[in-house]
């Protein structure tokens, strides 16, 4: 169908050593996620993922935002807590100021529309999709675009791309389809580096679903950059109605766009992760990599 170690040769902007940099994590977070109780080493988990343990605890820092040794300490529960102790108000705040107006959603500076009530009952019938893999510091990346903006974002591990493809085809089953790397690769590249992540050149998005859940990834956007928010959080935005979180749970499984509408950022009351259709490790990479965003200093 493709061959997408030819085409990331050839057509991605984006360096690869990200996706290289996440297998690592993505292995070093794993071990860390089975073996906290063991208070591994450095070099123990620098062996397990075969690098120099310098090199590692740098690669770990950078991405994580701490080191191994704090990320054992703090573990997943502890640091989703963190983010949960930021509390509502900050939702508050960003949902007020960022769904007046089709400004500023949140950090990745967005605007968004939504596709027409008929196109979405006809499955994307007469939607045009134009799709392209591209290397990602979470894997590769699937993006799919129409004439109005970023329609779907889905990650995939190598061997993974055709499932992730056919995944996101059954969402818009309708739609006709293109391959076509060079017009989503500046897409990823606005994504995924953060220096373009500017309020002058915002990156369109064109929501295709029903109207709660149009309703529910707005509310989303609204979570700021190294915060997070409860699905119970979520309902009472949408329906004024905390009870109404298991609705707001299967609307938020359905994003099409990962990553970008950050679905990540979504706990359990408790702090736990719960699910995330990319891999529950992926989920923890990304906040990982948020809170080291966080740290770094602005660039304007």
């Amino acid at each position: 169908m493709f061959n997408i170690a030819s085409a990331l040769a050839k057509a991605d902007p984006v360096p690869p050593a990200p996706h290289q940099d996440y297998e690592i994590i993505r292995r070093a977070i794993e071990f860390l996620t089975e073996h906290w109780r063991e208070q591994p080493s450095l070099e123990r988990l620098a062996a397990h993922v075969g690098m120099n343990p310098l090199a590692l605890q740098k690669l770990f820092t950078r991405w994580c935002g701490l080191s191994p040794k704090a990320f054992i300490q703090a573990h997943t529960l502890d640091h989703a807590r963190m983010l949960l102790d930021s509390d509502a108000s900050v939702l508050d705040t960003s949902y007020e100021v960022g769904l007046s107006g089709p400004g500023r959603l949140h950090d990745l500076f967005v605007t968004h529309e939504a596709m027409s009530p008929g196109a979405y009952k006809a499955r994307g019938e007469g939607v045009a999709m134009k799709w392209g893999f591209h290397g990602s510091p979470f894997g590769y990346a699937l993006l799919m675009i129409t004439d109005r903006g970023l329609a779907g974002l889905a990650f995939a591990d190598p061997g993974e791309e055709k499932a992730a493809l056919a995944d996101m085809q059954r969402r818009f089953p309708c739609a006709t389809y293109e391959e076509d790397w060079e017009a989503t690769a500046p897409y990823a590249a606005r994504v995924f580096e953060p220096s373009r992540w500017k309020p002058d050149t915002p990156l369109r998005l064109v929501f295709i679903g029903s109207d709660f859940e149009v309703r529910v990834w707005e509310t989303l956007l609204s979570v700021p950059l190294g915060h997070a928010a409860t699905y119970s959080q979520i309902a009472e935005k949408v329906k004024n109605n905390p009870k109404a979180a298991r609705a707001v749970g299967a609307a938020v499984g359905r994003n099409p766009i990962s990553f970008v509408v950050p679905c990540h950022r979504i706990l359990g009351k408790s702090g736990a992760l719960t699910g995330y259709h990319w891999g529950l490790t992926r989920k923890r990479a990304i906040l990982g990599w948020e809170a080291g965003v966080v740290q770094q200093p602005s660039e304007g």
